[in-house]
């Protein structure tokens, strides 16, 4: 419930979300408390399921495709169906929504021939699968390192400037992975706030590699850092996902508005039968109301609305180990 998060919670998961990697000291000082007071609220948001920091790949990185899949199903093979996607490691955001028949979910593969693997052959073949809808994402508006928490957080402008890390230099050019980054990557997955040590462990590095590494990678934009949490934290019950048709011409001023919407946890232009996906959270069903009544109906240019409440997210980013 709600009620099991307090103030101090709240504002220790928004100081994650600006930097998930910033030392319990630092968070500390921000907040005004004791280090150890940051360290052991954070174990125990961490092993409750409250929260966790993870490290993401982002969807621009070489040879990535994500697609947003809509995969129908029976009723009684939904949640079956929907947890053995949630075990995949290339999926993300699993859930179940329209009553239960169709699950939605985020999967990444690394090339052309993996998409045609799953997209062709694997899916249409699972038993109790009657069909499935493939969005290939084009471009993200809102989502990976823009986590919600920063539009739902309580900390002021004072606290989050002290919290910012500097901004890292960018750099252009191909950045190529081999075996110990794939390790590095899997790991910061699970637990972005594995300690160097841990990570060289992982890899076969020194701990000064692992550092070296991890900032080249993140200068490349290819890591970012992200967390999970439990909305509940921040009075969100329902989460619900849209598919929108856009005019071409205005898709980009449409979905740029879209992102910025307090509602918005995630917006991007997708291929298919439409092509502006997002998932926007809420109190409940009276205030998703009131965003489509207001926020979404002023989007003069969408044609074409479909809401999709999700009823049961099996798997958020991160594996739930």
């Amino acid at each position: 419930m709600e009620s099991d998060y307090d103030e101090l919670d709240r504002r220790l998961v928004h100081a994650l979300q600006i930097d998930g990697r910033a030392p319990f000291s630092t968070i500390a000082e921000v907040l005004g408390v004791s280090d150890r007071t940051i360290a052991r609220r954070y174990a125990r948001l961490r092993s409750a399921g409250a929260v966790r920091v993870l490290g993401g790949v982002a969807p621009t990185a070489p040879g990535t495709i994500l697609w947003f899949l809509r995969v129908r199903c029976a009723p009684a093979a939904s949640l079956p169906v929907a947890e053995a996607l949630a075990r995949r490691p290339d999926t993300s955001w699993v859930s179940l929504s329209s009553g239960g028949t169709e699950i939605t979910c985020v999967v990444r593969t690394e090339s052309e021939a993996d998409s045609e693997a799953l997209l062709l052959a694997k899916l249409p073949r699972t038993p109790r699968v009657e069909g499935v809808t493939a969005h290939c994402l084009l471009h993200a508006f809102y989502g990976g390192p823009d986590n919600v928490v920063g539009k739902l957080g309580s900390l002021d402008e004072e606290a989050i400037e002290r919290l910012r890390p500097a901004p890292m230099p960018h750099r252009r050019g191909p950045v190529r992975l081999d075996d110990g980054d794939r390790k590095l990557l899997a790991l910061l997955a699970t637990d972005g706030r594995a300690g160097f040590e841990q990570l060289a462990a992982a890899t076969g590095w020194s701990p000064t590699t692992v550092r070296r590494r991890m900032t080249e990678l993140r200068e490349h934009g290819l890591l970012y850092l992200d967390i999970d949490v439990d909305w509940r934290m921040f009075g969100v019950n329902s989460r619900t996902l849209l598919w929108l048709s856009v005019a071409p011409a205005h898709l980009e001023e449409t979905g740029q508005t879209l992102a910025g919407h307090p509602e918005v946890a995630f917006a991007a232009a997708t291929t298919g039968p439409t092509n502006l996906y997002a998932s926007v959270v809420c109190t409940n069903p009276r205030e998703l109301y009131r965003y489509l009544t207001t926020r979404v109906a002023a989007l003069r240019a969408v044609t074409h609305l479909e809401t999709a409440p999700v009823i049961r997210t099996v798997k958020q980013a991160a594996n739930q180990t």
